[in-house]
């Protein structure tokens, strides 16, 4: 009786041992901060933005699913325990995430590539991200400037691909075009598409609105010594841009909740919006030339 107790344990242990090999090294190690916002993880009722791009995020947290004949892209993941959501949201358009090829991001923060290496793993997708915000993917968030840490933000997972400046993303029907706005992040990204809808074809701008993430001087953040320059870049490229409908990152960003409400009819013409884009980029603009007079003035 001992030696068959013996041997139960002894199998119990190396079946434990062996389940826990099966996780991923990073994801053991990973550890999002406490203090998100609840809405980061709320679930939103999916649904169709134009064409064949669809909105599958949380509530702030903008996920898209653009459908192609060849299978989907998804941009964005959100948080680490997203994958049943974006999954739940993807399956009640009527598709599936295993049909899911591409994966891209807006930015490598642990909100937008939290469930990134999870959804990799399950889809078998490339991954696709700007050059410039690889190395931070990498190493799970440890390397970023604003956040970095001794711990992961997210697991850390390697791309198929590097993307830059002006580089397409193709797949089936489907044409993005990769566009680098840095300053959030090293390589924060926009993305222009066309969408084709009853004989109306619309350009879709994807943002990432550059949004200033650390109260520190720019001046004071040695590993990233182009950054006041990024963010004069991003600002002047956004505004330069030239789309008919226009989303962001980030729900609040664009004002969702205004403009389809949950259950909400489809209606392409309610993110044109030119006049509330131009409103938030010169928010940001201000917050920009505020920090810069800031760090030109001299100590009292």
């Amino acid at each position: 009786m001992k030696n068959k107790k013996a041997a139960l344990l002894q199998t119990g242990i190396l079946f434990l041992v062996l389940l826990i090999a099966r996780v991923p090294v990073g994801a053991q190690q990973v550890r999002e901060p406490d203090d998100v916002p609840a809405n980061w993880s709320e679930p939103y009722p999916p649904f169709r933005i134009a064409g064949n791009l669809y909105y599958v995020g949380t509530r702030d947290l903008a996920c898209y699913l653009v459908t192609t004949c060849k299978g989907n892209i998804l941009i964005n993941t959100g948080l680490r325990g997203s994958v049943a959501l974006i999954k739940k949201s993807i399956e009640t358009l009527g598709f599936r995430l295993q049909d899911t090829k591409i994966l891209l991001t807006s930015q490598v923060h642990y909100d937008h590539v939290g469930a990134m290496a999870a959804l990799k793993r399950l889809t078998g997708a490339q991954l696709m991200v700007n050059a410039a915000d690889a190395p931070v993917l990498a190493d799970g968030g440890r390397s970023d400037y604003a956040f970095g840490s001794d711990t992961a933000l997210f697991e850390p997972v390697k791309p198929n691909r590097l993307l830059y400046d002006g580089d397409s993303i193709v797949l089936g029907d489907a044409r993005l075009q990769l566009l680098h706005h840095p300053g959030h992040t090293k390589g924060s990204s926009s993305f222009l598409l066309d969408v084709k809808d009853k004989g109306k074809r619309y350009r879709v701008l994807i943002a990432n609105m550059p949004s200033i993430v650390t109260e520190k001087k720019f001046a004071d953040i040695p590993a990233y010594p182009g950054i006041a320059a990024d963010y004069a870049h991003t600002l002047k490229a956004l505004k330069d841009c030239r789309f008919d409908l226009w989303v962001a990152a980030h729900a609040s960003q664009f004002d969702l909740e205004k403009k389809h409400p949950p259950h909400g009819n489809y209606n392409p013409a309610a993110f044109a919006d030119k006049a509330g884009f131009d409103q938030a980029l010169e928010e940001l603009t201000r917050a920009y030339e505020k920090k810069m007079k800031e760090e030109r003035s001299p100590v009292k």
